[in-house]
């Protein structure tokens, strides 16, 4: 396995990447393994879900956009 130092740093870039206790436990059970196809599965299904969320907020924003848009349609021109 990598150094500590290294270990840390990975560590820190999973909870920086939003992963939780979980996942970073079971990232790190895969390295001890040295299974790093599993681990970029792992990798895979946490960016997917936090694309999905960037979808679903990138959806609020249109909605709030559409309701500036109108408001801003309906005010009168000086």
């Amino acid at each position: 396995m990598a150094s500590t130092a290294s270990v840390q740093a990975i560590i820190q870039n999973l909870k920086d990447a939003g992963c939780s206790a979980q996942t970073v436990e079971r990232f790190l059970a895969l390295e001890a393994e040295g299974n790093a196809a599993e681990q970029l599965q792992l990798l895979a299904l946490h960016r997917r879900r936090l694309l999905a969320r960037v979808h679903r907020e990138e959806k609020r924003i249109d909605c709030l956009d559409y309701l500036v848009y109108q408001i801003q349609k309906k005010k009168p021109t000086r």
